[in-house]
């Protein structure tokens, strides 16, 4: 599993490298020591996990986080508790505190490879790996409560944390899947990743506005609104212009 390290404190960096040297299904690919150098080298190498300090030079880990279109697993590594909270509201798999501890460490690679786990589990539940058609139906199972769904009658995908809400009609069951898995599947001129959270149905946009920091807003036929991140916007102008 690849990772990066992301802390502006050199000697932070080169100790849980070295916890690191314990574990290792865990790969150290690279560093960055601040937010803008994180971004364009999570871009560039896709790793599956980031260490991630909070309080750095010009833009925090938050800030980061909210710049990626898609983010991979979190571990926060910060001096500051009371961030806490905050952490796992964006989804993050643990909250370690500096100094880092080999045991709370090796606690964080257990809740990883557990969550890594149950992506495996549900990716086997799909007879196959092939694009789906907009005319395929996918069977969505939510408690007691099951459908068989045409594709192109799913106008949006949010994630939510290990899961994903799928909204078709008055419907927004949750099913076992992450969002960068249900993008693998999907027929990218139909289905389009609008931001770390949403994938939309391009036929089920009803009206498109400009939005702040040159992104833009969906009105989707259901009645939610859904951001374009500033980077998918260029990519959206791209698809949808002659």
């Amino acid at each position: 599993m690849k990772a990066i390290i992301i802390d502006d404190e050199r000697l932070a960096r080169l100790e849980l490298r070295k916890l690191l040297q314990e574990f290792p299904e865990i790969e150290v690919i690279d560093e960055a020591v601040n937010a803008d150098e994180a971004i364009s080298k999570i871009e560039a190498t896709q790793p599956d996990l980031i260490f991630l300090d909070i309080q750095m030079p010009g833009k925090t880990g938050f800030d980061m986080l909210a710049e990626l279109d898609k983010s991979p697993h979190v571990i926060f590594t910060t001096a500051h508790h009371e961030f806490a909270l905050k952490a796992f509201e964006v989804n993050a798999l643990d909250y370690l505190m500096k100094p880092v501890e080999p045991k709370r460490l090796a606690d964080a690679i257990q809740k990883l490879q557990i969550s890594e786990n149950k992506e495996i589990r549900t990716d086997t539940e799909f007879t196959n790996n092939s694009i789906l058609s907009e005319n395929d139906q996918v069977f969505v199972k939510d408690g007691e409560r099951c459908w068989f769904v045409k594709l192109s009658d799913i106008r949006l995908f949010e994630s939510v944390g290990n899961y994903a809400k799928v909204f078709f009609a008055n419907n927004k069951p949750l099913i076992l899947k992450s969002l960068n898995a249900l993008e693998e599947r999907l027929d990218e001129k139909i289905f389009f990743r609008a931001n770390r959270k949403h994938i939309v149905n391009l036929r089920m946009i009803e009206k498109i506005e400009p939005y702040f920091n040159g992104g833009l807003l969906l009105d989707m036929k259901g009645g939610e609104k859904i951001e374009v991140s500033r980077r998918q916007t260029v990519k959206f102008k791209e698809m949808m212009s002659l």
